[in-house]
Parts: C-alpha cells; structure tokens; sequence
C-alpha cells in the first residue's frame, strides 16, 4: 500500500475516495527513561531514550492507520499528517491520518 503525503501518486488516477483514515497511539514516560532523559539535558546531546519511543509510536500509529485503509480496500492513503498532543501529565498520543482512495484500473 501506498503511504504519502502528497494528494496524488505519479502515475496513478484516483477513482473513488473511500474516506478519512486515522491511526494512533498514547504513549506514557517511563521514570527510568526519565531519570536519563534529565542527565541528558544537563549534559547536552539527544534524548535517544524519547527519539526511540517516538519512532516507536510513529510505526504504530501508521501501521493502524493503514490496516484501517485496507480494511476498506484502499490502493493508497494520501495526504497523510502526523499530529501529537498531551493527554495527561507524562502521557502524549500520536495521531496518524489521511484519505483513503482507490485507483483506477
């Protein structure tokens, strides 16, 4: 399946717009990861320890986003955008959506 952020694929003529597709996932700190995170920012450098649990998310998040979008047999999901927001103190989600559509033959 085909992931973009564009409103059309090269190559390709959309033919039906089967609707809105979302995906997400919360995701709370964990106090060990926070105890280094806080030396980090003394010391200087990447917060690797909230790099990795973003990226994890990020895939998460896309992945239910794009089982949605086969569930209703898309080709494609475009114009896809990533938004995150605080749920609770610690806790953020990570929200994924975009336009599922299906090509013509």
């Amino acid at each position: 399946m085909i992931i973009t952020t564009t409103e059309n694929v090269s190559g390709n003529e959309i033919d039906k717009h089967l609707g809105t597709v979302i995906g997400n996932t919360i995701r709370a700190r964990h106090v060990g990861k926070d105890i280094q995170a806080m030396f980090r920012t003394i010391m200087g450098g990447e917060i690797k320890e909230y790099t990795s649990m973003m990226a994890e998310s990020r895939e998460q998040a896309l992945m239910r986003m794009k089982d949605r979008a086969n569930e209703l047999g898309a080709d494609a999901v475009v114009g896809v955008r990533f938004q995150t927001s605080m749920i609770l103190s610690g806790t953020a989600e990570l929200l994924v959506y975009g336009t599922a559509v299906k090509f013509k033959k």
